[in-house]
This record gives C-alpha cells, sequence and structure tokens, in this order.
C-alpha cells in the first residue's frame, strides 16, 4: 500500500535472540558449579524420555525356549572383573580361635561419623567415604569418585572396586565383602566395633527401584532396628530389621566390612567359615536353594541362586535360573547392579541373549559400561569385531577408568 512503511520481519531477530540464550545457556553450563546443579536434572528428564519411548518396569523375559537353549554352543569366559589384591581372609592365616568375641547385647552404638549427603549416582563413593572417615582417612565422595567413576552419570559403583578402592587408596586398612549374610551376623558385627556397609533395594518415590548401599553403625532389639547412615535420606536413620532383610535379599545379602588390619582375627572369627570364600559361596547357594524351595514364585530367591551358581562355574544351572527370574519379573534397574545373566548365558554360548539384554539395558541407560562389555564380548564372539570394538570404546568413553575395557581392546588387537 503506497505511504506505508512495511514492517521488517522479526524473525532472524528472534532466532538471533533463541541462538544467543542457547549460547549463554551453553557456556553458563560449562561453569562446574552450574553444571552439578544441571546434571542431574538433565539425566532425569532424559531417562523419563527414554521411558516413554521404551515403556516396561521389568528386566525382558528370556527368548529362547527350551530347544534352543539346548542347541547353542558354550563359550570361553569373557574377563570382566578387575584383578583384586587378593582377599585378605583367604590369605592369611588363621588365627581366630585365640580371639575373644563380645556377645551381642540388647543394643550397640558406633560413634557415628561427619554424615555426607551424596551426589546424583554416588551413593557408593558417598557411604565408602563415611565409613573410611570412621578409620581417620581424609576425603569425600568425590576423592572416590574420581578414582572409580569420573563420570557422573555412570549409574552404580560395584561392591568389588569399592574393595578394591580401599585396598589401593587407604593401604593402612583392609576391606572384603561376603554375600549370605543374616541380622544375626550384622548385630555381632556391630556389637564387636566394626560398622558394615549392606548393599539392597530401595523403592523411591516417582523413581521406582534402585539398589542403595546403606553405612551400619548400631542396633537396638527392643525397637527391632539398626541405626544406619543412609546417604540419600539423612543421618543416624532406623532401619526395621525385617525390612532390611525384605530389601538386602536382592543384592544376594552382601555385606562389605572395612577394618584396620589388627583386627584380621576378630573379623575371621566373627565370620567363621564365611571366612573362607568358597564357605561362604557354598552357604549362600544353599540358602538361595531353600528359599526357591519355600517359594517358587521369589523372583530374587532365583536371581541369588543363578549368581552364587556362577560363582562355582556352574553356567548352566546358573543361566536357567537367570531364566526363572526374569520370567517370574524383577525391576529392569536390576541389571544396572548385578550382571551374572551376562556371565552365565554368555558361558553356555546364548550370546544372542547377551545382546537382547544388553540391548535393553542401554536403550533406557546408555551409560551402563557393563552392559556395553558384556555386549562386546557377545558381539565378538558371533564374529563382530566391529561391534565389540565399538562397544569396548564406548565403555571407556563412560569411564575411561574401566581396567576391563582397556584390558578387552587390548585382548582384541585393538587399541583404546
Amino acid at each position: 500500500m503506497h505511504g506505508v512503511r512495511p514492517r521488517p520481519a522479526r524473525w532472524p531477530w528472534i532466532t538471533l535472540g533463541f541462538v544467543g540464550v542457547l549460547a549463554i545457556a551453553a557456556g553458563a553450563y560449562q561453569v562446574p558449579a552450574v553444571q552439578r546443579r544441571l546434571d542431574w536434572r538433565l539425566d532425569i528428564g532424559l531417562a523419563r524420555v527414554r521411558a516413554v519411548l521404551y515403556p516396561g518396569d521389568v528386566l525382558p523375559t528370556p527368548a529362547l525356549g527350551e530347544a534352543a537353549r539346548a542347541s547353542v554352543t558354550p563359550g570361553s569366559p569373557a574377563p570382566l572383573q578387575p584383578v583384586p589384591l587378593g582377599d585378605p581372609l583367604s590369605t592369611a592365616v588363621p588365627t581366630a580361635e585365640s580371639v575373644k568375641l563380645i556377645e551381642p547385647g540388647p543394643s550397640a552404638s558406633l560413634p557415628s561419623p561427619a554424615w555426607e549427603k551424596q551426589d546424583w549416582n554416588n551413593c557408593g563413593p558417598a557411604t565408602l567415604a563415611m565409613t573410611l572417615r570412621m578409620f581417620g582417612w581424609q576425603g569425600d565422595q568425590y576423592t572416590i569418585a574420581e578414582a572409580l567413576k569420573p563420570n557422573r552419570r555412570d549409574k552404580n559403583v560395584r561392591w568389588d572396586e569399592m574393595v578394591y578402592y580401599v585396598q589401593t587408596h587407604a593401604g593402612w586398612l583392609q576391606a572384603t565383602f561376603r554375600v549370605g549374610g543374616d541380622i544375626r551376623l550384622l548385630r555381632r558385627i556391630l556389637a564387636n566395633g566394626l560398622p558394615v556397609i549392606v548393599e539392597k533395594g530401595t523403592d523411591i518415590p516417582d523413581y521406582g527401584w534402585a539398589g542403595h548401599y546403606l553405612l551400619l553403625t548400631g542396633y537396638n532389639d527392643a525397637a527391632q532396628t539398626f541405626t544406619a547412615q543412609d546417604s540419600f535420606v539423612a543421618a543416624d536413620q532406623p532401619v526395621v530389621y525385617s525390612m532390611l532383610d525384605v530389601y538386602w535379599q536382592s543384592f544376594n545379602r552382601l555385606f562389605i566390612l572395612v577394618y584396620p588390619p589388627e583386627d584380621q582375627a576378630k573379623v575371621q572369627a566373627l565370620l567363621g567359615s564365611d571366612a573362607d570364600e568358597s564357605s561362604n559361596r557354598l552357604h549362600a547357594l544353599a540358602t538361595a536353594q531353600d528359599e526357591t524351595r519355600a517359594d517358587p514364585l521369589d523372583a530374587y530367591a532365583w536371581w541369588n541362586l543363578g549368581s552364587n551358581l556362577n560363582y562355582f562355574d556352574r553356567y548352566a544351572e546358573a543361566a536357567a535360573a537367570f531364566d526363572q527370574a526374569r520370567t517370574l519379573g524383577l525391576p529392569w534397574r536390576t541389571i544396572w547392579y548385578q550382571f551374572g545373566p551376562y556371565r552365565a548365558y554368555y558361558n553356555v554360548g546364548r550370546y544372542q541373549e547377551v545382546i537382547d539384554l544388553a540391548d535393553a539395558a542401554l536403550r533406557r541407560t546408555p551409560q551402563l559400561e557393563e552392559s556395553l562389555i558384556w555386549r562386546g564380548w557377545a558381539r565378538f564372539s558371533l564374529g563382530n569385531r566391529l561391534g565389540a570394538i565399538a562397544d569396548f570404546r564406548e565403555a571407556l568413553a563412560q569411564n575411561p577408568r574401566s581396567t576391563e575395557a582397556h584390558a578387552a581392546l587390548l585382548s582384541i588387537g585393538a587399541t583404546p
């Protein structure tokens, strides 16, 4: 129209403004303090998107029928676990007979360490840091995380990694883990002046089931509770005996002991026959067998049965036990923390089952280095060397400290 000045197009300015905001946000995200505050929110947001794309709250059920399972060819074991320095209880000269133990009274309480609230995905390092501070160690959860999980989005620090950290970074102390514990043993350990770490399941509102470490520092029989240093909740939290056992079962009732070398004989005496690792596994195996007979629908009992059978290289039986557990249904995050099915399936030649299970886990959580490593070995065993290299390198990218991923690449002639 004559005499009317046309309005300039606004979209270029809007676009430039949007790009500017993104640039400022990206710059701000590089500031460590800002990144630490936002990272976990981004992680949750991405997890919720993946949950919509890949719905389901349980592990996928086994894909193969009985005939197909019987037709596969077993493979050789794939290296996964880091080589430990050696279990101190298995290499020590037995001296437990001369130790005078305190019989558990109605209660016991150890001095509580300075409580530390865990960072995102950091209950393992936070719990271990609180434990070590009880013995004079100077440091915090970030000291430990830097050595074990430099990627903040790494979902899990394994129990053997925590033991390895003590042996290599707090050398004046000893550490070991055992499975198949019970409430009586926990009380006995605490009564004799030692803290104990347990790994258990937990239900988090608006999040679901997840694994969690607790540091136990006391008990009270009258209240039927342990005193727990809970890095997610608060210090000195009461935990009911029976409820602990329910959630502890989902991790084969695993516990970690940290102690000074002069308490070696005391620890041996406290554990009794379980001081020997093989005897301990036989005990845990018998417990799992009893629980599957008492309740054939107990998925965790079947899972623990498979885990303990793996220890004795009874892979065919272990694979069948894991199949039963998965058929009954377990939380999908179980595979974040325990990798027994991968080991069993791999060692009976069910490579595609390893790949399928790892695919399901990695679709929901791409940072799972153990799933990447097992998928890599399964791909390699099926002739897909390039796929294996890609998985091993991605595992190393997720955790540059991963000795397993590094060793896997070297073992198949690839560079890290």
